[in-house]
């Protein structure tokens, strides 16, 4: 996907310094920075999380990994 972002031109500069020394591409050095700041931002809304939300979480990405087309007896279920 393609976006076109305006950024500050005494900004643009520091992207051209930092992506010479990473001999990298100014493209590659913001993609890394917007990573690095989501990663960032996701740990510390976690960190923020009370236990009972961090378990709603946990069982919310389970349920996301689950198939949906498979199914179970209601005998087979409470077996267990």
């Amino acid at each position: 996907m393609r976006k076109i972002i305006d950024i500050d031109d005494q900004i643009i500069p520091k992207l051209k310094l930092i992506a010479a020394i990473e001999n990298s591409s100014v493209k590659k050095v913001m993609e890394n920075a917007i990573i690095w700041y989501i990663e960032h931002k996701k740990q510390e809304q976690i960190n923020s999380m009370s236990l009972v939300q961090k378990e709603d979480l946990g069982l919310l990405l389970l349920m996301q990994q689950a198939n949906p087309s498979l199914l179970v007896d209601e005998e087979e279920l409470f077996e267990s």
